[in-house]
């Protein structure tokens, strides 16, 4: 039982993160067709990174203790990916150069939403053989 609670809770994890990446590209989006402006754009990105950053830390560092080696083994990437933006101070986006990096963002954080994707099919998957497991008991 106890390993379907932490299933349960690493997928409301993902999704907080799925929501945080499309509120980012929704962000980059209206920027793109001119609905918003670069300062307002970079400025709601900006307050929405670290907090992303730490909840992905949480959920390897979560998945470390509660015994899942495979799946924190699967966030060690994203997580090393986030610790190198940050550490070369990259992590935000800038007011002055977000149009012409406007491309490389928004595929960055496509690909950060196809990797927690992945995560979260897994999340699923494990948690159904967890209550499928249960439910044999």
């Amino acid at each position: 039982m106890a390993d379907l609670f932490i299933w349960l809770i690493s997928f409301f994890i993902l999704i907080a993160l799925l929501v945080l990446l499309v509120y980012q590209l929704m962000c980059l989006a209206d920027l793109e067709f001119d609905y918003i402006n670069p300062y307002d754009s970079s400025s709601r990105i900006n307050k929405v990174v670290l907090p992303e950053f730490f909840l992905q830390g949480f959920l390897c560092l979560f998945y470390l203790l509660t015994g899942h080696w495979v799946t924190s083994l699967l966030c060690a990437p994203y997580l090393y990916y986030n610790v190198r933006l940050y550490t070369r101070k990259q992590h935000l986006v800038d007011v002055t150069e977000i149009f012409n990096l406007l491309h490389w963002e928004k595929k960055q954080r496509l690909f950060k939403l196809a990797y927690l994707v992945v995560l979260l099919f897994f999340s699923i998957f494990w948690m159904i053989w967890s209550a499928l497991e249960d439910m044999d008991d």
